[in-house]
């Protein structure tokens, strides 16, 4: 068996063992990229390879292969790879950016966890790997500015969107400032500013949205909540080009980039939903429908003049006149 198969193969065993269901023909072909007779194979040396695999048929006729928890001393034993120490760090040190105080710590604990499960030896060595990998990578820190956030304030939001939990905050804005608010908070938008998307109790129902910056304190409430079932933070996410929401706003919009920056523009993911149309002349249309003009101005203006809004007609007055042709290089 080759190294590739082998490593294949290990992998196959942690997904049989980790998923509580196991694993189908369908989850190991987007894994690995196969085709069915290849995972069918797959599945046949899983078998040959852990003589306690079991397999089960659900009612819509998928097969599942699972090895149980008493056999994952076999995958504990080979302990956490380089590249995966890697990916935990890089992960806190995300969360360390953002604020994020209860991911951090969790972080942290699993990472130490997994390496006192090691030989002392190979922990050392995958936290060296780790280390070179990360400094390969470039990943000292993610470069750029930043808005201020309280560690202790981003915990109690944390908290509440976890339980899920009311929360009470005052908050400076608004038309009553630093009013005492309670809030069924349904999830955190992260951008340039950062929003928490939350329901007021006893308001009219709707979702707002909450600048974290403008939270000048925060309590969790013992008392849980029911959140919407209706509610999608993904949909809700999408209304919008940034993390500003503003329904006046919402609308269909249309970028054309220049042929010269076409090539660079096909790199981006502007929106979620946006459609790409290519131009017999090499310029390239891009539409989808958010809101928040002012954030889509700050954006496009990195551009230059190898971008021209074709709609909305207000957002094409405020970028006009600013579209300077000076710029050295592209986003």
């Amino acid at each position: 068996m080759s190294f590739q198969k082998a490593s294949d193969l290990l992998r196959l065993a942690e997904m049989a063992t980790s998923r509580y269901s196991g694993v189908s023909l369908i989850d190991i072909e987007q894994e690995f990229s196969v085709d069915r007779r290849t995972a069918q194979r797959m599945t046949k040396a899983l078998e040959d390879a852990f003589p306690n695999c079991t397999s089960r048929t659900d009612e819509e006729r998928r097969k599942f292969w699972k090895i149980s928890a008493s056999d994952a001393r076999l995958m504990l034993s080979q302990g956490i790879r380089d590249s995966e120490l890697s990916a935990i760090e890089i992960a806190i040190r995300r969360a360390e950016r953002d604020g994020a105080v209860p991911e951090v710590r969790a972080l942290q604990s699993l990472r130490d966890r997994l390496l006192a499960a090691m030989p002392g030896s190979l922990a050392r060595r995958a936290e060296a790997d780790a280390e070179a990998m990360l400094e390969a990578y470039g990943f000292a820190s993610r470069p750029g500015p930043r808005v201020r956030t309280d560690p202790a304030l981003f915990g109690a939001i944390a908290a509440a969107l976890k339980g899920p939990h009311l929360l009470t905050v005052a908050y400076a804005g608004g038309r009553e400032p630093n009013r005492e608010r309670v809030l069924e908070p349904h999830g955190l938008l992260l951008g340039t500013r950062r929003y928490l998307v939350a329901r007021e109790v006893g308001g009219d129902g709707k979702m707002q949205h909450f600048r974290v910056d403008r939270i000048t304190s925060a309590r969790l409430e013992a008392t849980s909540f029911a959140r919407d079932p209706g509610f999608d933070l993904n949909s809700h996410t999408a209304r919008a080009f940034g993390s500003y929401h503003a329904e006046a706003e919402y609308g269909e919009v249309i970028w054309r980039f220049s042929p010269q920056a076409a090539e660079v523009a096909r790199e981006f993911i502007f929106h979620p939903r946006q459609h790409m149309t290519e131009a017999p002349d090499g310029s390239l249309t891009i539409s989808f429908h958010a809101a928040g003009h002012l954030e889509m101005a700050w954006h496009l203006y990195q551009w230059g003049d190898g971008v021209e809004v074709i709609a909305p007609e207000r957002l094409r007055q405020m970028i006009e006149g600013f579209r300077r042709a000076d710029f050295p290089a592209l986003p």
